[in-house]
């Protein structure tokens, strides 16, 4: 079977960056097919990544957050029969001279789902804010007293996805904000397989994060109950 590789951004009020973000990846891996998911944008994003002619793009009506536009994105991978698909952020935050070793463990049948962490292997990269750090640091334990897997990085955006996952994800992904916790825990709990590759991460190019800080404890209540509610859940059904 041909490979065909999908690269997925989700899109919200990055007009500044995006089309920076798409030229990048375009110069980088030709060889693979963008598609941008605006997200009901209320700046000019939609317009800034059509006009590099170098993407597909998606203009949701309304904006169902990135949940909603990562799954609209795996369902288009799904039903043009992508083999694999990258999920990475519009902000210019995932390096894409990345995305070839995010993409080895799924050519080598040792994964389904490969997470880009920024937290091991020696790089200089970003690691984001102190007060963020901790609370990936309480996800990450979350996440192994739910599934018995170390995720270094559960909130990591920048992820790999090989044709099950896609299957399985375009119909089952958490369609709510700050889905990734929760993704980790649905993968495991259906069987899907996850490792993590080091990546650096860059800070955010443009534009203002979607999580401030006063609503950083909401975010990790939010997700931490999410996380908890699908680990309850029966296997979904195959």
């Amino acid at each position: 079977m041909k490979t065909s590789v999908r690269i997925i951004i989700p899109c919200y009020n990055e007009a500044k960056i995006i089309g920076s973000v798409i030229n990048e990846l375009a110069i980088g891996h030709p060889e693979m097919k963008i598609l941008v998911i605006d997200d009901g944008s209320t700046d000019n994003s939609f317009l800034e990544a059509q006009a590099t002619g170098k993407a597909e793009v998606i203009k949701m009506p309304v904006n169902l957050g990135v949940g909603g536009a990562i799954q609209t994105g795996l369902m288009y991978a799904n039903v043009n029969n992508e083999t694999m698909a990258v999920k990475l952020d519009g902000d210019g935050q995932h390096n894409p001279i990345d995305i070839t070793g995010l993409l080895q463990p799924l050519i080598d049948d040792k994964a389904d789902i490969v997470i880009g962490s920024r937290f091991i292997g020696e790089n200089s990269g970003f690691k984001s804010t102190f007060l963020r750090r901790i609370g990936i640091k309480i996800l990450q334990f979350v996440a192994w007293a739910l599934t018995g897997q170390e995720i270094t990085d559960p909130t990591s955006g920048f992820r790999a996805y090989n044709s099950s996952a896609i299957r399985f994800m375009a119909k089952n992904y958490p369609s709510f904000d700050y889905p990734e916790p929760e993704e980790i825990i649905l993968a495991s709990k259906n069987g899907l397989r996850m490792v993590e590759i080091p990546v650096v991460m860059r800070e955010r190019q443009a534009g203002i994060s979607t999580i401030s800080s006063a609503m950083s404890i909401y975010y990790m209540l939010k997700v931490t109950l999410a996380m908890l509610f699908i680990s309850l859940r029966e296997p979904e059904k195959k």
